[in-house]
């Protein structure tokens, strides 16, 4: 059967979106070190020249992947709810979107350079917000912000770092939906409690 015209036609938005789907899958399972362009551009069902094209390499895919991250957060993270609240929304973005929670893990497991100069930037901001929150009374004035930050990361990541855990304690999935909504209701009223402290 022969294709008409139109779909002859490339189509460069949908070609790197595939692109860039084939890099996250490639990177949450095999992290950023070990993950080839090649097998990339076989998931993707492109010639891995496109990749160089479009991205520049392995490293503008992440970035790409990062940026992407980033312009979803702000779909999900409402930075005016409380804090409890705003973890239970990373525990439920980590949850349903997995990939990108494991692309970060891996990256911080086996890179031992230094760390990204938007992602410092982007933690630094989010460590000025906390100190806000605290200044604002939402958890204790005896707490450092950055400790605060570093447990929030990892409570939001503990259903992809620890999965085994999770099935231990809940004899759940962790990549289930009842888990991460359950979890999440639990992180928020954890968090709330600070605030009483």
């Amino acid at each position: 059967m022969r294709r008409a015209p139109e779909e002859k036609q490339r189509d460069p938005e949908r070609t790197k979106a595939r692109i860039l789907q084939a890099a996250l899958e490639e990177f949450a399972a095999k992290g950023f070190a070990g993950a080839r362009v090649g097998e990339i551009a076989t998931r993707a069902g492109v010639n891995k020249q496109l990749i160089s094209y479009y991205f520049g390499g392995k490293e503008g895919l992440y970035q790409a992947l990062t940026a992407r991250w980033q312009a979803e957060e702000s779909g999900f993270a409402d930075r005016s709810a409380s804090l409890g609240a705003l973890a239970a929304d990373y525990v439920r973005a980590n949850a349903a979107r997995r990939d990108y929670g494991r692309l970060m893990l891996w990256r911080s497991l086996t890179d031992d350079g230094p760390p990204d100069p938007a992602f410092v930037e982007d933690v630094r901001r989010d460590l000025e917000l906390l100190r806000e929150r605290q200044r604002d009374g939402e958890f204790p004035a005896d707490l450092d912000p950055a400790a605060v930050l570093v447990a929030l990361f990892s409570m939001a990541a503990a259903g992809i770092a620890f999965p085994q855990l999770v099935q231990a304690v809940w004899g759940r999935d962790p990549a289930s939906p009842e888990f991460a909504e359950h979890y999440a209701r639990e992180v928020d009223k954890l968090l709330g409690h600070l605030r009483g402290s």
